[in-house]
């Protein structure tokens, strides 16, 4: 099969601002144990230390929590309105709480609202007790989840975060799991980004332990957490210009040097990177079908495009196509006709199939008796 190769540079796709004058040189400034940064989107790493030490999470464990109960709401499984009785051994848990008592009812939106803003660990039990039957069947079902989204660092042994020996993860596994739970259940920020809310009619205030959320541009969570043998830990998530960044910080030595590490990574994140939307500058042409009900079929893009590249190399962006120059009946939408690559000074970023966007069926034998006569008939 015949190629067609074009090639064409995409500086012209798209107009993006130049990096701010204040932008972020060199790595960004931490003050932790662990650290990493992770673009949301395309899961890239823009900055990591230490990033695969199994360290305690304390609470920062309840992004899995709240990963598990999102999942099980947007699936139809759990219902916001759903009331969750809070048995004895929620109600009994220490560290960070809203004072549950045995038997009381709040609706998994109530529960959900005071496991993200104030890390309630009654809260994040009961709501492990009502989709499991108890808090050993959620835990076991956390683990599976790790384990699926390539957590290889993590043992989790409760669901809350607090102290247990070998209750353990990594920067790394909580950066994949905070990415899950925000790229494919975005309903979480209308708990995540609460500032000051309230539960039982107002009677008891909640003040979100992410001070993130109020004091940095774009905050959209995520979760913190700390004890006396974790120190300061923390998953924070930002968007801007539709990028999303989420910046793990474990084992700080105060509550201040967590934030301000975790301003950091995301500020040189946003300084230094953007997401770029790549398309052919031309519109893909028709492809000639052999014996097909139809004579040609529109090639189109398999997926969206969007890159995530350092700002200082946005005029570097070049495509290449490579398109088939015909294609024999019968046709299945979606089936491959060629390929655009994206490079970037040069080297490949990635590989993007150009497929048929409908399917041609074959002619049949009378037909093909029909199409000959008729092209004789015009050519007459």
């Amino acid at each position: 099969m015949k190629k067609l190769l074009a090639a064409a540079l995409a500086a012209a796709l798209l107009v993006l601002p130049a990096a701010p004058a204040s932008a972020v040189s060199g790595a960004p400034a931490t003050d932790c144990g662990s650290a990493i940064l992770m673009e949301k989107e395309t899961g890239t790493i823009l900055f990591e230390q230490n990033s695969h030490d199994k360290l305690e999470p304390a609470s920062v464990t309840k992004v899995m929590t709240l990963l598990l109960v999102m999942e099980a709401i947007d699936s139809g499984r759990l219902s916001m309105d759903d009331m969750v009785q809070v048995s004895a051994h929620a109600a009994g848990m220490g560290g960070s709480q809203v004072y549950m008592k045995e038997g009381e009812q709040f609706s998994v939106h109530d529960m959900l609202k005071c496991v993200a803003v104030v890390s309630g660990n009654d809260a994040a039990v009961a709501l492990a007790e009502h989709l499991a039957g108890s808090e050993e069947g959620f835990v076991e079902r956390m683990n599976e989840r790790a384990a699926e989204l390539g957590m290889s660092d993590t043992h989790f042994l409760n669901c809350t975060g607090l102290p247990a020996a070998g209750h353990l993860t990594s920067a790394h596994d909580i950066a994949l799991m905070s990415r899950e739970l925000i790229l494919n259940h975005p309903g979480i920020r209308e708990f995540t980004t609460i500032w000051m809310d309230s539960i039982r009619d107002g009677a008891f205030q909640l003040a979100n332990t992410n001070k993130l959320i109020r004091f940095y541009e774009g905050a959209t969570g995520l979760k913190t957490g700390s004890t006396d043998s974790a120190l300061y830990c923390l998953s924070a998530t930002a968007e801007r210009d539709g990028m999303e960044l989420i910046a793990v910080v474990m084992k700080a030595p105060t509550s201040e040097k967590r934030f301000e590490t975790a301003k950091s990574l995301l500020s040189f994140g946003f300084a230094n990177y953007t997401l770029m939307d790549v398309q052919p500058n031309q519109a893909l042409p028709p492809i000639d079908v052999l014996l097909g009900t139809r004579d040609q079929v529109q090639p189109q893009l398999s997926r969206s495009s969007r890159i995530l590249i350092d700002k200082a190399d946005v005029n570097s962006v070049t495509t290449e196509l490579s398109l088939c120059e015909n294609v024999e009946a019968p046709v299945e939408q979606g089936q491959k006709l060629g390929e655009m690559v994206v490079k970037v000074n040069g080297e490949t970023l990635q590989t993007i199939p150009i497929v048929a966007g409908e399917a041609v069926e074959r002619l049949t034998v009378p037909g093909i008796f029909m199409k000959f006569l008729k092209t004789l008939f015009m050519a007459g």
